[in-house]
């Protein structure tokens, strides 16, 4: 950000603008604010003006002017834990988890670039790197509960807990590399993250030899 660009007014709807009325529109209004003033350096008023909304309208979508860059993020998690549901239990745990990992980071191709911007906010503003704790929860809870039902043990055991961080271990890491290089792709990044973690567990939870399905 520039020192123009940060003390530029906030960009004003154009006169007879439809107002934006998803959380999507709404989120991409923002996101465009955010790459210009910064995030501390935005509003919900300015969302609000920019997007040719009320505050209250504003706060019918989003709970925070933190939980924009997140964007429809509960719908996606639930998303998630029905395809984890979807796929048969013949299949290895780790390829489930990787699959529905997959399917849960895909964006079309007009989301990307907002998808960029997104998590350039999410893992480098330090308001937001706080606020994304309990996103991660959240998230780390799909995963350690579908865990839990494949190996019939609680959801807060050890396995199931270690799992999960370890996805979103993979995740992170995946998406630093994709932010730091513009020339690699999202997906194949995960997918080789994901690769890496050659974990076949049992039902008695021990650690049996690569390859055996769970």
């Amino acid at each position: 950000m520039t020192p123009s660009q940060a003390g530029a007014p906030p960009p004003r709807a154009r006169p007879g603008r439809t107002p934006s009325t998803s959380r999507e529109q709404i989120s991409h209004v923002a996101l465009e604010l955010f790459m210009q003033r910064g995030f501390d350096g935005t509003t919900v008023d300015d969302i609000a003006r920019a997007a040719a909304i009320g505050r209250r309208t504003f706060f019918r979508y989003f709970s925070s002017k933190n939980d924009v860059p997140w964007g429809d993020f509960d719908s996606l998690l639930e998303r998630m834990r029905a395809h984890l549901a979807s796929l048969p239990d013949t299949m290895p745990l780790m390829e489930q988890l990787r699959r529905s990992v997959m399917e849960f980071n895909r964006v079309g191709k007009v989301e990307s670039q907002y998808h960029r911007r997104r998590m350039e906010l999410l893992l480098n503003v330090p308001t937001l790197v706080a606020h994304s704790t309990l996103r991660y929860r959240a998230w780390r809870e799909v995963i350690a509960d579908h865990v839990a039902r494949r190996l019939n043990v609680p959801s807060a055991d050890l396995i199931p807990q270690t799992i999960a961080w370890t996805c979103l271990g993979a995740c992170l890491a995946a998406y630093e590399q994709w932010l730091a290089d513009r020339q690699r792709s999202l997906p194949d990044l995960l997918d080789e993250a994901l690769l890496m973690i050659d974990v076949r567990i049992d039902a008695e939870g021990m650690q049996t030899p690569r390859g055996t399905q769970v």
